[in-house]
């Protein structure tokens, strides 16, 4: 059973940055694609970043390609978001996401079994 914990969302100004961490713990997390969603109120959670398992691929909504940074540190357990040039949109609770399956990668959220609780970002015009 994976879990998964986040951390450094907070309140910046629209052009800031942000770094989001993602722990993971409980499975073989070099065996597992990454993804980060996030999902603004009254609207579903959308795909935003992902990384495979072996961290050769990286895949990004279009929404942020350019801005947005997703890694990951496999001695640390840990995906990383970077998050560059915010702007108000980006606005949401960011959620990590770990793979149900080894070996894969995908953008679609049903492919992911385990969350974290969830992280804040907030821009302000």
């Amino acid at each position: 059973q994976a879990q998964l914990v986040e951390s450094g969302g907070g309140l910046v100004q629209a052009g800031g940055s942000l770094r989001l961490s993602c722990a993971a713990s409980g499975r073989t997390f070099s065996q597992y694609a990454m993804a980060w969603f996030r999902q603004a109120p009254g609207e579903e959670r959308e795909f935003v970043a992902g990384i495979r398992w072996d961290g050769v691929a990286t895949y990004y909504a279009g929404s942020v390609l350019g801005r947005f940074t997703i890694s990951r540190v496999t001695a640390e357990n840990t995906v990383y978001l970077q998050m560059n040039s915010l702007k108000p949109e980006d606005t949401a609770v960011y959620y990590c996401g770990q793979m149900t399956r080894a070996w894969g990668s995908s953008r679609d959220s049903s492919e992911y079994g385990y969350w974290g609780q969830g992280t804040q970002v907030t821009v302000s015009s």
